[in-house]
């Protein structure tokens, strides 16, 4: 008896689902097609029934990973948690954010190893990146001339600080990174 279309379909957004996590927690290179079929319950074989490379796999699972803001715009439109400048640098340096890199922005997670990608890896990150671009600007409080230059040391601001407080074993100095960056961002001198 074989699969239905919904039955792949469904096993298909479970793989990339799996790999989405996984690729954010251990990196592009970090987590094989065996790990990965295993964790969803499947042979490895059955991997190319999905996916014609692993760098296909990377861009869908990527692309799942992305537009973490623009669902929580979505949302804040729909009559949910409003978000505003304030609240996503405030969601962005949060301890569960630190701690969870696994359901968090793949940017802080896998930015140098999303460098070394694909072409169409890196054209889906670019995408991302302008579209991410723009909602900071929506966001940003007394919008100027420089509001798209504002948003981007924002954004490199937010995925560096992110990256460099996930990378230090002191947990105060960790903490102290993401404090410091989120103060200093939300009350420039």
């Amino acid at each position: 008896m074989g699969y239905s279309q919904a039955q792949k379909e469904r096993t298909h957004k479970r793989i990339v689902a799996i790999a989405s996590k996984r690729f954010r927690e251990k990196g592009l290179a970090g987590f094989g097609i065996a790990e990965l079929m295993k964790e969803a319950g499947l042979t490895v074989g059955g991997f190319y029934k999905h996916f014609d490379s692993r760098d296909e796999l990377v861009a869908e699972a990527l692309s799942d990973a992305f537009g973490v803001w623009q669902r929580q715009k979505e949302a804040a439109e729909s009559g949910g948690h409003s978000l505003s400048f304030e609240n996503l640098i405030d969601d962005y340096v949060s301890d569960v954010h630190r701690k969870n890199p696994g359901a968090g922005c793949a940017f802080s997670a896998l930015a140098p190893e999303i460098a070394r990608s694909d072409k169409r890896t890196r054209a889906l990150t670019s995408k991302q990146v302008k579209a991410d671009l723009e909602l900071i600007v929506g966001l940003l409080p007394g919008k100027d001339k420089r509001a798209r230059s504002r948003a981007i040391l924002i954004f490199s601001a937010l995925v560096g600080a992110m990256s460099l407080a996930r990378a230090v074993s002191d947990e105060s100095l960790s903490r102290e990174i993401l404090k410091t960056v989120a103060d200093l961002l939300k009350h420039p001198a």
